[in-house]
């Protein structure tokens, strides 16, 4: 899935379940080894996925670690995004020398759990524009799409900023025809490459009872 929104040079690996035994290093078992089964089989899984992504990449098999804002520490070189839901684990990475930052983020295609859920993660422009999506493709949970994007966003912005990005500092504009999205950002971003980070863009997907969105920011 996560193939036909990223392109190359990047790399990407999926799983739409857990192998009976998910290979750790013991530095990342002992991150989980007080979890519930089910967060150990998340957690190891997607390492999995990542370590298959990397070697594609050249990459030796080396522990996944959560850093900074529980974004994973890459090995030096690599650049990357993890993502897990019910049913499914994915990674995506490249060579820090290609790619500047990805954002990955899979999600159950089913509505938010309540309007206050809703109301919490969105801006009142994104209301209004999912109050029109849904007129135009009601079969799309579009309130998920949009929360599934700004967690992209957030992902693809911390390696860049090292700081949190709220919900309300980004505003999240979705193209249903093209299935692309745009988020501004609404506070100062950092300056990459010269030029300072106003926003990002990236591509979604709904497919298998899942919405994916994903975005790469190019060397």
């Amino acid at each position: 899935m996560i193939g036909k929104l990223l392109p190359p040079p990047i790399a990407a690996s999926e799983l739409f379940g857990d192998p009976p035994v998910a290979a750790m290093f013991p530095e990342e078992r002992e991150l989980v080894a007080n979890a519930v089964p089910e967060r150990q089989r998340e957690f190891g899984t997607v390492r999995v996925c990542a370590r298959k992504a990397l070697e594609e990449l050249g990459f030796a098999p080396a522990p996944i670690l959560p850093g900074p804002g529980r974004a994973p520490q890459w090995p030096s070189g690599a650049v990357g995004a993890l993502t897990h839901c019910k049913g499914y684990r994915a990674a995506a990475v490249a060579r820090s020398s290609e790619v500047l930052t990805i954002g990955l983020d899979a999600e159950p295609h089913l509505p938010l759990p309540d309007e206050g859920v809703r109301d919490l993660v969105t801006l009142p422009q994104e209301r209004a524009a999912l109050t029109r999506l849904a007129a135009l493709r009601p079969e799309v949970c579009w309130d998920r799409l949009l929360f599934s994007a700004k967690e992209s966003v957030y992902k693809a912005w911390y390696p860049l900023a090292g700081r949190w990005l709220d919900f309300e500092e980004a505003v999240i504009t979705i193209d249903p025809d093209d299935a692309s999205f745009h988020a501004r950002l609404l506070v100062e971003g950092p300056v990459v490459e010269g030029r300072r980070l106003s926003g990002f863009d990236g591509r979604w997907l709904v497919e298998s009872d899942l919405v994916v969105t994903a975005i790469a920011v190019m060397r």
